[in-house]
């Protein structure tokens, strides 16, 4: 089977398994280790909007373990790709690189010699990266750094979609919460719709609650 047949099938898959976010990610991933060449570990990394720094995957104990110091220390390859933008970035030999000096020394005592961080991003929107790593030191080479490319974007398209299916879900499921307490509403105190929904939004602004919330808090409380 070709490169291409064998990125199409893995695309069929990932469109079959993943029907969430973090399900999608875990197979694009463990995709990734199987067939990048150098791979022994993976991670993903995701950052959010205030820059808390996530990793919702990892494949691998040692992978774990340099993600939880990337995390604390704040500071590594996919930190940078992830906030400079950089595409891919390449750690040759944890031992000797010099430009994250305490999470080389921290990942080469984990087992991890290699690292290579490809930023996840669809339409230039960065999410965070896919972090391949090595036993061995300089592991990965131009094919690794092709396809492991190619999987980058797969997973990114792939998570993009899921992500905006998410969004659009729990829009659905706010505005129905919403509607719901706005009819309990317009019952209990003889409102018509816009009062309900004037009322709901002054609590909201008072209590300095997100209108969600306090229209859950209404349904919970219940009719009485």
């Amino acid at each position: 089977m070709t490169l291409s047949e064998r990125m199409g099938e893995i695309a069929r898959l990932l469109r079959e398994q993943s029907s969430d976010s973090e399900s999608l990610l875990t197979a694009a991933t463990q995709f990734a280790v199987d067939q990048v060449p150098g791979a022994d570990f993976a991670s993903v990394t995701l950052v959010d909007p205030k820059g808390g720094i996530s990793h919702p995957v990892v494949i691998g104990e040692e992978a774990q373990r340099v993600a939880d110091v990337q995390r604390d220390l704040e500071e590594g390859p996919s930190v940078g790709a992830t906030f400079e933008s950089t595409t891919i970035l390449l750690l040759e030999d944890t031992a000797t690189d010099d430009r994250w000096p305490r999470f080389a020394a921290a990942a080469n005592a984990a087992g991890v010699r290699s690292i290579l961080s490809f930023c996840l991003y669809v339409q230039n929107d960065a999410y965070g990266t896919l972090d391949l790593m090595a036993r061995e030191p300089h592991s990965f080479d131009a094919e690794s750094i092709s396809i492991g490319s190619l999987y980058a974007v797969h997973a990114a398209v792939a998570f993009s979609a899921v992500r905006e299916k998410e969004q659009i879900r729990a829009a659905l499921t706010t505005r129905d919460v919403i509607g719901q307490a706005k009819g309990m509403i317009m019952e209990r105190y003889k409102l018509d719709s816009d009062a309900a929904f004037r009322l709901l939004a002054r609590l909201s602004q008072d209590s300095n609650v997100r209108l969600a919330e306090v229209a859950e808090q209404v349904i919970e409380a219940g009719p009485e």
